[in-house]
């Protein structure tokens, strides 16, 4: 089997994984999965997708990924290894996308306005 290569992103963040044949090793920018997502959370959304599709000890893992937040990088990697499931197998599409696994979040910050405090919060008016 050749890798596997899928792109995912959320907010600003962008993750590029590479899936090949192994022992279940999820390495994130040359780090384990353990030390570069301290929390039990964000390691159970980067692994859901090797969860549903009973795969968490089938396929070795490297993942680069960059910009946003810890949160919106666990949940492009989730989206880019949900893809990546698809493509090995057509049949883990029906188990992913009623979960919402297979959905790019199109939800961005929005931009501050002049004149404004933030993007939509004003400046108090105060009369003297």
């Amino acid at each position: 089997m050749e890798t596997i290569h899928k792109i995912g992103r959320r907010k600003t963040a962008v993750a590029r994984v590479y899936l090949k044949e192994g022992k279940g090793n999820i390495s994130i920018n040359k780090r384990e999965l353990e030390n570069y997502f301290p929390t039990g959370t964000l390691q159970y959304k980067v692994k859901q997708p090797l969860v549903l599709t009973d795969n968490e000890t089938t396929f070795d893992i490297s993942v680069n990924v960059f910009g946003g937040g810890i949160t919106g990088q666990a949940e492009a990697i989730r989206l880019a290894i949900s893809r990546a499931m698809c493509t090995l197998n057509d049949e883990n599409r029906g188990i992913l996308k009623p979960e919402g696994l297979l959905t790019r979040d199109p939800r961005m910050v929005e931009r501050k306005k002049f004149g404004q405090k933030k993007a939509r919060k004003k400046f108090q008016f105060s009369k003297r």
